[in-house]
């Protein structure tokens, strides 16, 4: 097999799988499907993490999540479709973010790993085993990959500025408690 059918091959798997992950992820959030809680409760979710207004959060990311994941999965419009679930990603690793890195702990890994991939996808292309390729990537140019991540970036910065402004501005009204519960017994 020559090197150039080796890696669009293996730009096709990493699309697939990627993709696949990324769509399923959004479906749950959309849909309710594979064992998800749909818009409402996704949204209940979103609020409770500081995404405010919860629905419009749990629709936005959802949509970032199943679009960017399919179009990733196709080869089609790769710069956006990356750059899209790449920005989910970002706001999926701030709420992990306090709990370190690693998923057992509940921390970022796992976003940071899809995100990472999808944003490697978009900057490398999809290969010639794609639905860009097929059609002469009208919608794969090279303008499109800043333009892209500028987006999102820009988006995704003002999404997670503004609810970390809220949790900080909710945590400054809690006082810690003065003595811990088992000496004042």
């Amino acid at each position: 097999m020559r090197r150039d059918d080796r890696r669009d091959l293996g730009l096709l798997l990493l699309r697939l799988g990627t993709g696949g992950v990324l769509a399923a992820h959004g479906t749950q959030k959309l849909f309710g499907w594979f064992g998800g809680h749909g818009i409402e409760g996704t949204g209940q979710f979103m609020e409770s993490v500081g995404y405010v207004p919860g629905k419009a959060s749990a629709t936005a990311a959802g949509l970032a999540e199943t679009g960017g994941g399919t179009l990733l999965a196709l080869g089609l419009a790769t710069p956006a479709a990356g750059a899209a679930a790449a920005g989910a990603m970002a706001g999926a690793a701030a709420v992990h973010a306090p709990n370190g890195f690693f998923n057992q702990s509940g921390g970022y890994e796992y976003a940071a790993s899809l995100g990472l991939t999808a944003a490697g996808l978009a900057v490398t292309g999809p290969g010639r085993l794609s639905l860009d390729h097929a059609l002469g990537h009208a919608v794969n140019r090279g303008w499109m990959l800043p333009a892209a991540f500028a987006a999102t970036a820009a988006g995704t910065a003002l999404i997670v500025g503004v609810r970390n402004r809220r949790l900080r501005k909710a945590k400054e009204g809690e006082q810690e408690a003065l003595f811990e519960e088992e000496y004042m017994e």
